[in-house]
């Protein structure tokens, strides 16, 4: 995804994990206030800001993000990114955070599309394996098979753009949680009833 597909081949670009066409496309912006900023991510910014607030709500943003299918991100994945750039926990982002947000899925389009070994514009079983072992996630392939019926939004045994970086976040923030309990790095952890239901609820 990249900020200049509404302003280059739209048509072309629109197709694959891009934005969706802002309401005001071909409206001339005003200037971006101060130095170093991108022109074209803030003129992009402030056309998806549909109500003019300066800030970007999960439902305005969800309308601008678009899968190589054209269907709208899921709301979860939205809320997953939001929640990790809303640096002041107000539910909403500002341009600064959406710059951050704006990498961060540039980042993993590119990882996305590297894994997507068919350019088919969806992860199977076997790419989101290669992904996760590269990832260096050694899970057994039933457990990579539950993944994508757990992420496959159409029934198909594959993932969306969208679906594919909320699986692999889920994954990294879980590992994560589970390590801290891992003191000895042996794979196993004998946890309470409420620490299991404590690491379950802060990873939601």
């Amino acid at each position: 995804m990249s900020y200049q597909t509404p302003y280059n081949n739209q048509q072309r670009h629109y197709s694959t994990y891009g934005a969706a066409p802002p309401p005001n496309y071909g409206r001339r912006q005003t200037a971006p206030p101060g130095a170093g900023v991108d022109p074209m991510l803030y003129h992009w910014f402030q056309a998806i800001d549909t109500d003019k607030s300066g800030t970007l709500t999960t439902e305005e943003l969800q309308r601008a993000l678009l899968n190589g299918d054209w269907s709208p991100f899921n709301m979860e994945t939205v809320r997953l990114m939001m929640n990790m750039f809303d640096t002041d926990n107000d539910g909403t982002i500002t341009f600064k955070e959406f710059t951050g947000l704006w990498k961060y899925i540039e980042d993993w389009k590119r990882c996305f599309q590297t894994f997507d070994a068919d350019s088919s514009g969806t992860i199977d079983f076997h790419e989101l394996k290669t992904a996760l072992k590269t990832f260096g996630y050694n899970l057994s392939d039933s457990f990579v098979d539950l993944l994508i019926k757990k992420y496959d939004k159409y029934g198909k045994g594959n993932v969306t753009f969208d679906n594919f970086v909320q699986s692999c976040v889920t994954i990294k923030t879980l590992t994560d949680a589970f390590r801290r309990f891992d003191t000895d790095n042996d794979g196993w952890i004998m946890i309470s009833y409420e620490e299991f239901l404590r690491l379950v609820v802060n990873n939601r």
